[in-house]
């Protein structure tokens, strides 16, 4: 039996790239991080939105509630006023997982002082594991270095679909079983 493709939603969350004056990097970015680290058979769906919590959450619930098992947001972490994305995540789940964000922020501070400025976390609803992002390639590589490791176990755990990675690149971790 052939486990079935992870299903994977990016999400950027910006009002500029909504409204076509601004180039959208993060959702390539992620995308790009993503298709050199998985090895297993996925399914990648790539949205932009506005800024905003309500619509924001919506997208995450219509995601997440759709079957993605993975959700990576880019975007509105910030401390600016329409920088909603936290909370809108906390609108839609089910549990945090604050080290998520605690170990992106600690990988970013060893490359710029304004990683303290962060918001990003994680959070699970229902079989979907949600993970924020920074907008901007370079530090969408150092966050998602800093945590991947722990993600196909965490997928497991929730009974989404079984990713692979490439241990060149990330050396996922599984408790020996037996």
């Amino acid at each position: 039996m052939t486990a079935r493709a992870a299903r994977i939603a990016i999400v950027t969350v910006s009002d500029r790239a909504a409204a076509g004056v601004y180039e959208d990097k993060g959702g390539p970015g992620a995308e790009d991080w993503l298709r050199g680290t998985i090895t297993s058979p996925m399914e990648i769906a790539r949205h932009i939105i506005p800024d905003g919590r309500d619509g924001v959450a919506a997208t995450l619930r219509d995601l997440a509630d759709g079957g993605a098992d993975l959700i990576l947001v880019t975007g509105g972490t910030g401390p600016a006023p329409r920088d909603l994305t936290p909370e809108a995540v906390a609108d839609v789940m089910d549990k945090e997982l604050p080290g998520f964000g605690e170990e992106m922020r600690r990988a970013s501070l060893a490359e710029v002082p304004t990683a303290i400025l962060s918001r990003q976390t994680a959070a699970i609803r229902g079989a979907t594991l949600i993970i924020t992002i920074p907008g901007k390639p370079s530090a969408i590589a150092t966050c998602l270095n800093a945590v991947f490791a722990a993600v196909p176990y965490c997928l497991d755990l929730m009974g989404a679909a079984r990713i692979e990675t490439d241990p060149a690149r990330i050396k996922a971790f599984r408790p020996k079983s037996g």
